[in-house]
């Protein structure tokens, strides 16, 4: 290629970067930073080359320069793409949130020659996902609180008419279970997200048979099998489901007595996510009950209505067995709609 035509190639594409709304920059195989169009200078209101070389980190809050350091270090290392997020300076001296991309563009001998990068604006964008997330916190904190004022009408309710008591406490845990698993699936601030663990199956279904424990505090439903992704969606069905075994197993099963246990695993196929709850060790089970109470209906309910699987129970002589046989996806409903949706 002549001196010439690499010149008009050259400008030419500077000038397309130059039209573009982008921030666009370029550097040396080193990370060497020789090139900004012109919306990088509009937009820091900086002399044109004083950010050349290393200079460009200057331009970030002091909070973010060490970590944006760190990462295109390592890109240069390695050669993997560049992607972080930082405040960068505007020319008002107002710190914007900006995600910073690059690539490498490779030789034929697979060298790295250049590097292509681009900083975008999204301080807008992270503004109303901040307001979002502040929104949704706030109503769930206002529904933390309906669950505890509906508990406490009930206590008093059950006060005033002690021949409603019973039915006022298997409300109360049911309200209790439900408020657990608003607990779990609510948005969380980093001070309080530690304290209910990982958003997965089993850690849920621990946090739930908590109060099932034994005295020294070994646990008495034992998970064993395949963990899976949870959400909100699936949260109120798995608690009122589990919720009303363990409750019946308390009153009836395997943990009315001591060193009765329940073994629950889960298992996933292609297409399937099965949980098999097992009673063992407790009073001798002479068949299926003749009546059908709330707590199995609502259980049924739970799984066949909400989940869309099938529940099935088996009266042994050495416990109850019950199985719930779900779709593979009725316990992360949205994470599998984002990766089967369709393409245009």
């Amino acid at each position: 290629m002549s001196e010439e035509r690499a010149r008009d190639r050259y400008e030419a594409l500077a000038a397309i970067a130059d039209a573009m709304p982008q921030m666009v920059w370029s550097t040396r195989p080193d990370g060497f930073h020789d090139y900004y169009n012109a919306r990088w200078y509009e937009f820091t209101g900086v002399p044109e080359g004083s950010t050349d070389g290393e200079a460009w980190n200057g331009m970030f809050h002091p909070d973010d320069q060490e970590r944006a350091r760190a990462r295109w270090a390592h890109s240069l290392e390695t050669g993997e793409p560049y992607e972080i997020e930082y405040r960068l300076r505007r020319h008002d001296g107002i710190y914007r949130w900006t995600l910073g991309r690059a690539m490498p563009l490779r030789g034929p001998d697979g060298r790295i020659v250049r590097w292509y990068g681009t900083c975008t604006d999204i301080d807008d964008l992270k503004r109303m996902e901040q307001a979002k997330e502040l929104l949704s916190q706030e109503l769930s904190h206002r529904i933390k609180n309906i669950f505890a004022v509906v508990s406490a009408l009930i206590a008093l309710s059950a006060r005033r008419y002690p021949e409603a008591r019973e039915f006022a406490a298997a409300v109360r845990t049911r309200i209790n279970a439900l408020a657990r698993a608003h607990e779990f699936v609510r948005p969380h601030t980093e001070a309080s997200r530690p304290t209910v663990g990982t958003r997965t199956l089993h850690a849920f279904l621990s946090d739930l048979f908590k109060p099932y424990a034994a005295p020294d505090g070994e646990a008495r439903v034992r998970l064993s099998g395949d963990d899976a992704s949870f959400d909100d969606q699936a949260a109120t069905s798995v608690a009122l489901l589990f919720h009303e075994l363990a409750t019946n197993a308390a009153k009836y099963g395997a943990l009315s007595v001591e060193g009765g246990r329940v073994d629950l695993d889960t298992r996933r196929t292609p297409d399937r996510f099965v949980l098999t709850w097992t009673e063992r060790g407790g009073p001798g089970v002479e068949g299926e009950p003749r009546r059908t109470g709330f707590g199995s209906s609502l259980a049924t309910l739970s799984v066949e209505g909400q989940l869309g699987g099938r529940l099935t129970r088996t009266w042994e002589p050495s416990g109850l067995t019950v199985v719930a046989d779900l779709p593979a996806t009725a316990l992360s409903r949205r994470r599998a709609a984002q990766i089967v949706a369709p393409t245009t």
